[in-house]
């Protein structure tokens, strides 16, 4: 349930930037979240709702997410994969010496001021 922290973190990033941008109004925001992030997109989507009308910045910001594909390098054959799919074990060489590439970010991408 770590979801309310982030977005509490992401209000104060959002109004903090609003405060030295000049910017008044956030109609939107795109974060990009990772497969394996362990954030509950739509338990996030609902703290964000919640949340974002205590910041007069972000009263009417959308919030628009996008996920990021989780991928895993084996580092016995060189090769990536899609982790969701084969967890932890290559699906070339069955080498356990993996590591995840990318997929537990949570970035924000675009802000869209108006």
């Amino acid at each position: 349930m770590h979801e309310m922290g982030i977005v509490t973190h992401l209000a104060k990033t959002l109004d903090d930037l609003a405060k030295e941008q000049n910017i008044t109004k956030i109609g939107s925001v795109t974060l990009q979240v990772g497969e394996v992030s362990g954030i509950m997109t739509d338990y996030f989507t609902d703290c964000w709702d919640y949340f974002k009308v205590r910041h007069p910045v972000l009263k009417s910001a959308e919030l628009k997410l996008e996920t990021i594909p989780a991928v895993t390098w084996c580092n016995h054959c060189r090769r990536t994969y899609q982790t969701v799919e084969y967890g932890r074990e290559c699906p070339y060489c069955h080498s356990g010496e993996t590591w995840l590439l990318k997929g537990n970010e949570c970035i924000i991408k675009e802000i869209e001021a108006e």
